[in-house]
């Protein structure tokens, strides 16, 4: 049975590891799987066909325990203990619920001191006492007639929340926590670069927890601003974002097929590859001869999708200019977001003249994919790859690459 501290409007855990809200769920998926001998049975919950409206949910079944994720940044919003039967739980090192202490109302009284009234939940049947960043719901089956205010003697806890703020209904999952952060970069927003032909390039607004000269206490989230184009150099992509979490050498082009005359490409003696930029959910691809980048690729990490939980959600936006029908210069300025889905991309960028490349992802060592296939559209330098809820898992951003010193000077220009 786990043994867990209780801390209000921050986390649940032991010396081992914690729960921290604004956690992101890969690093919750982390613990569960570095712990895995001790937590066991654990669920994945979401949405099939609606994944923005439900949280995303991650049900510790043996120890009645239920992280909930918020759908967009996905970041941990709310702790709930469910069943405080299969778990022990302490507040400032003192237990209030274990195998010999019931979690009663008297008990809870004990150990966090007074607040404000009960609310009574007529259509729940539960009292909700509630501290900042923590509440207690009580069951009240065999009274009657709920008190108005005093929950009756005896009564026990059925569920705990740990949340932020004062408002379980209103609480928002919070800023990534400090300690999250452990060496690497994440990407708050990526504006993708575009002229009237395509797409030039990407500028990420980064996050870094960097701290002042040596002093830990200093430590504190810092921005940072950096754009890579289309033909900048493996050193330029190096000092701009630091080292990728892996390089990907591509061993064959299974879209090479799709190309006017495949058997006329000659085979490469190198391969291109991929600096994988996990935490940023971005891809860059590299040709294998000139070194210079000649593809990005965008993740949005929607549960479902194969490649789901490899990277973090890149909350890009693509910037258009529509020309409005029947007009000959009247333009329209649009924004695709990580969260706008394929039918109302089309309505902006118009539907494809050619059917979608089906693509089936699998493991070499498991042939199966228990999601199924996912379809690849080509528009404007971009393809799209379209999960079956019609929401888009990726998004390849290629174009005629540009010289290094133009790339290079357009930067410098901009910094001063």
């Amino acid at each position: 049975m786990l043994d867990l501290e209780v801390v209000p409007e921050r986390s649940l855990g032991n010396e081992q590891w914690e729960f921290a809200l604004g956690m992101p769920f890969s690093q919750a998926i982390s613990i569960l799987q570095k712990h895995c001998r001790i937590i066991k049975n654990v669920q994945v919950l979401y949405s099939e066909q609606t994944p923005l409206s439900h949280d995303l949910i991650l049900n510790l079944t043996q120890d009645g325990i239920k992280l909930l994720f918020d759908a967009t940044n996905q970041r941990l919003k709310v702790i709930e203990v469910y069943d405080l039967s299969k778990v022990k739980l302490k507040y400032c090192g003192v237990h209030f619920n274990s195998q010999a202490i019931a979690p009663t109302i008297e008990q809870i009284d004990q150990s966090f001191g007074a607040t404000h009234p009960g609310v009574y939940n007529a259509a729940e049947q539960l009292f909700h006492l509630n501290f900042r960043g923590l509440s207690f719901s009580f069951q009240l089956d065999s009274w009657n007639e709920a008190p108005k205010y005093e929950i009756p003697h005896g009564a026990m806890v059925k569920r705990m929340h740990i949340y932020t703020g004062n408002n379980l209904q209103e609480t928002k999952a919070p800023a990534m926590p400090l300690a999250c952060f452990m060496g690497n970069i994440y990407a708050e927003c990526v504006d993708v670069l575009r002229d009237g032909a395509g797409p030039l390039g990407l500028k990420l607004r980064l996050l870094t927890a960097g701290s002042g000269l040596g002093v830990i206490a200093d430590a504190k989230v810092r921005y940072l601003e950096r754009s890579i184009f289309f033909g900048d150099s493996c050193q330029d992509v190096l000092g701009a974002l630091g080292s990728p979490h892996k390089v990907f050498y591509k061993s064959e082009d299974k879209m090479k097929i799709h190309s006017p005359s495949p058997h006329k490409q000659v085979p490469s003696k190198c391969n291109d590859y991929f600096f994988n930029y996990f935490t940023l959910g971005v891809d860059i691809l590299f040709d294998s001869t000139t070194h210079l980048v000649k593809k990005f690729v965008l993740h949005t990490n929607y549960p479902g999708h194969y490649n789901f939980n490899i990277y973090h959600r890149c909350d890009f936006k693509i910037p258009l200019v529509i020309k409005k029908e029947g007009a000959d210069s009247l333009t329209e300025e649009c924004i695709l977001t990580t969260y706008s889905k394929w039918d109302q991309i089309q309505e902006l960028l118009g539907y494809p003249m050619e059917k979608p490349v089906v693509l089936h992802r699998s493991s070499s060592a498991n042939n199966t994919n228990p999601f199924g296939s996912t379809f690849c559209f080509g528009l404007q330098r971009m393809i799209f790859e379209v999960m079956q809820n019609n929401h888009i898992a990726s998004v390849t951003l290629y174009g005629a690459p540009r010289t290094t010193g133009q790339a290079r000077s357009e930067s410098s220009a901009s910094s001063h």
